[in-house]
């Protein structure tokens, strides 16, 4: 862990959070207490911090300077919000294209992730602010960058984001085994967002259902799934192709 990917102590944690810094998860040691935790907390509560309790024991693997019980992890990048991309995306006259990562916590799946989308020229990527990847020095790598390039939205749930873009006119389509459709069958075509959801546990099934189309990806072989940010490169590019296929046809 690089010493300026966190912040320790509650008196720095609290500044840090007052200054703008992104947190994207805090840990606090378990049973901790006292007047000066109680402004900790009004502030992770103004901020929506991310905060889990853990024992000491995990905070000393981290760091065993004077952390004072309280460890932040600041966000390398700046995140932004999905109410103001998609219609900056309209506003350019453009079909909004967006990949939201439901319970993924793979760094490194992440990071292959966003290198895909960057690629692909998709215009943002969604994660939930908790029980989801941070961006950090592992995902960046395995990004090649792109992390610092592609806009990352970091919001509250995964549901209220789809049922936010679905009242923006978005089309959205989630890969599943469960699907009842290949997905070169499903068009990609129009303002689109892909959700895409961990290889143990897959899209939480509230985000299903809510999804306007659920498609699935044929295997053929005896391995039960394909690694998730190869699964999500397939069905990025098929929104490529079909895209760039409609706006052949519309050029004069």
């Amino acid at each position: 862990m690089k010493e300026n990917e966190i912040v320790f102590g509650i008196r720095a944690v609290i500044e840090a959070a007052k200054a703008g810094k992104t947190i994207d998860k805090l840990l606090i040691k378990r049973d901790s207490s006292g007047d000066i935790l109680k402004e900790l907390f009004a502030v992770v509560k103004e901020y929506q911090i991310p905060v889990q309790r853990v024992p000491l024991e995990r905070l000393n693997r981290i760091t065993l300077k004077n952390h004072q019980g309280v460890i932040a992890f600041i966000s390398a990048v700046t995140y932004y919000r999905l109410e103001d991309v998609i219609p900056a995306v309209f506003e350019q006259g453009k079909d909004p294209f967006v990949v939201l990562l439901d319970g993924i916590t793979d760094v490194r799946n992440f990071g292959a992730i966003a290198r895909t989308c960057e690629c692909a020229g998709v215009h943002a990527i969604v994660i939930p602010s908790r029980e989801s990847v941070m961006v950090n020095a592992d995902s960046m790598k395995t990004s090649a960058g792109a992390l610092n390039v592609i806009p990352v939205c970091k919001e509250k749930t995964i549901n209220q984001s789809i049922r936010f873009l679905k009242d923006c006119g978005l089309t959205v389509i989630a890969a599943s085994e469960k699907g009842s459709k290949v997905y070169t069958e499903a068009s990609f075509t129009g303002p689109l967002a892909i959700v895409m959801g961990a290889e143990d546990t897959g899209i939480a099934p509230e985000n299903l259902r809510i999804c306007n189309e659920i498609v699935k990806i044929p295997l053929f072989g005896t391995v039960g799934s394909l690694n998730v940010s190869v699964a999500a490169s397939i069905l990025v590019y098929e929104g490529v192709r079909q895209r760039e296929r409609v706006t052949r046809k519309t050029k004069p």
